[in-house]
């Protein structure tokens, strides 16, 4: 299944000069067709050629240069950010087309391309410093919007919102590659170190600000329970704050609106996802277009809302 997701995202380019050489062929091919006797034997084989080629051809354009550019696309979910209504390794259709016309709302899944910021490792990075892949998160604010999460209850414009595919979980397997997660119990959720967050200005710059009650934006966040696995929230190189003095300052800071153009990102799986909480904001030049619905494996194929 990787080969189809590394076919889904060829580059144009590439595609182009493939459905150019497939037509020099079928040109040469045709020439050869219509010179001298058509009683040669190998003319049925040079005919079934011709029309392989004639669906390469049709395909690449079709598909390639019409349908993914404008369309849609499908893509494969690295992680477990959006579990349990995505898993790791589904693949997903997205509607391109959507977001030609509109721009994205408040819980649309949506795919997009993330800033470097979101790189966990340096491996996640091309030669040009862009990440290699492409994010599917929900669409938590849209411009304009003021977002905070107070514990783990999400705030939209100073009302509290009831989100239905929240998750809180546990990997049962491998913790640095995990492909299954078990739901928390409501006491295990209790015993976690939730974070809060809140976007603020601190010297400069639009701050995500992840706190708890023991620091914020921390590089080596502390969790109160001491049987939790994982730190409480992860933050961006570029957004951590090493001074504890200066962490309580941005902490008392005022929340912040999403600027015009900016949307804020979150994994349905909240303690299991290095999300916009972490590495910021997405323009809306970055957004590719809405998840519809998982496609393969066959036994998870449902619309994803």
């Amino acid at each position: 299944m990787n080969s189809i997701d590394q076919l889904a995202r060829t580059p144009i380019s590439k595609i182009v000069i493939f459905v150019l050489i497939l037509t020099v062929l079928r040109i040469g091919l045709t020439y050869w067709m219509n010179q001298g006797s058509r009683e040669r034997k190998s003319m049925p084989l040079a005919r079934f050629g011709s029309e392989m080629l004639d669906a390469f051809i049709y395909a690449g354009v079709f598909v390639f240069l019409l349908i993914r550019p404008f369309a849609v696309q499908a893509f494969v979910i690295p992680t477990g950010s959006m579990w349990p209504q995505i898993y790791v390794n589904d693949y997903i259709v997205a509607n391109k087309a959507v977001y030609r016309y509109s721009d994205p709302q408040r819980g649309d899944v949506v795919v997009f391309h993330p800033p470097k910021e979101g790189a966990i490792s340096p491996n996640d990075l091309d030669a040009n410093g862009e990440m290699k892949f492409d994010f599917v998160k929900r669409c938590i604010g849209i411009p304009g919007d003021l977002i905070e999460v107070k514990k783990g209850v999400l705030y939209r414009n100073g009302q509290r919102v009831e989100e239905p595919h929240e998750a809180y979980s546990v990997c049962v397997d491998d913790p640095n590659h995990c492909q299954n997660y078990r739901m928390l119990s409501p006491d295990e959720k209790k015993g976690l170190t939730i974070p809060s967050f809140k976007l603020v200005k601190f010297k400069g710059q639009l701050l995500p600000l992840n706190y708890t009650d023991f620091d914020a934006n921390s590089p080596t966040p502390e969790a109160g329970n001491t049987l939790e696995r994982e730190a409480p929230y992860s933050v961006a190189d570029k957004f951590q704050i090493i001074d504890p003095n200066e962490q309580m300052k941005a902490v008392m800071l005022p929340a912040q609106r999403l600027p015009k153009g900016m949307y804020l990102m979150m994994g349905d799986n909240r303690n299991n996802s290095f999300d916009g909480r972490g590495w910021g904001l997405i323009s809306r030049d970055r957004i590719i277009g809405r998840a519809e619905f998982v496609w393969w494996p066959f036994s998870q194929i449902q619309r994803t809302r």
